[in-house]
């Protein structure tokens, strides 16, 4: 089972960790409610960062659940490839209930797995190099 932490090796904790997300988006993951975008990191583990402005949710309690869900359910997944992932919010949040973020977010890393597997090239069997002849 797996242990009930959130360590900051987990988070995306410094602007250039931000950075590197957005200069180099590799994977897009579109909802009504969030966006996420995501780049292949070289830790083995996925990162997550959290952008959710004052617009979209206007009273830090919502802000603050939101987050809650988001921290929470990337936690529980346990297979998430090697990724800096960056979870932003869109309008319509502040009308959701924990159940409907939580069933979003499921979608959302279900569909970010599976773009993860098709963008990565296919696995080649390694072939004999061609050989000359000697004749």
């Amino acid at each position: 089972m797996k242990a009930l932490s959130f360590p900051k090796s987990h988070r995306l904790l410094r602007p250039a960790d931000y950075g590197k997300v957005f200069n180099d988006v590799q994977l897009k993951v579109p909802h009504r409610n969030f966006l996420i975008l995501a780049t292949p990191n070289e830790l083995g583990h996925a990162r997550v960062g959290l952008i959710f402005s004052k617009k979209n949710l206007k009273l830090a309690v919502q802000r603050n659940r939101i987050k809650r869900q988001v921290r929470e359910s990337f936690r529980t997944q346990d297979d998430l490839p090697g990724l800096d992932i960056v979870v932003l919010g869109r309008q319509g949040l502040v009308g959701l209930d924990n159940e409907a973020v939580r069933n979003a977010l499921n979608e959302l890393w279900r569909r970010l797995k599976r773009k993860h597997q098709h963008a990565q090239p296919p696995r080649a069997t390694p072939s004999k190099p061609a050989g000359r002849g000697t004749g």
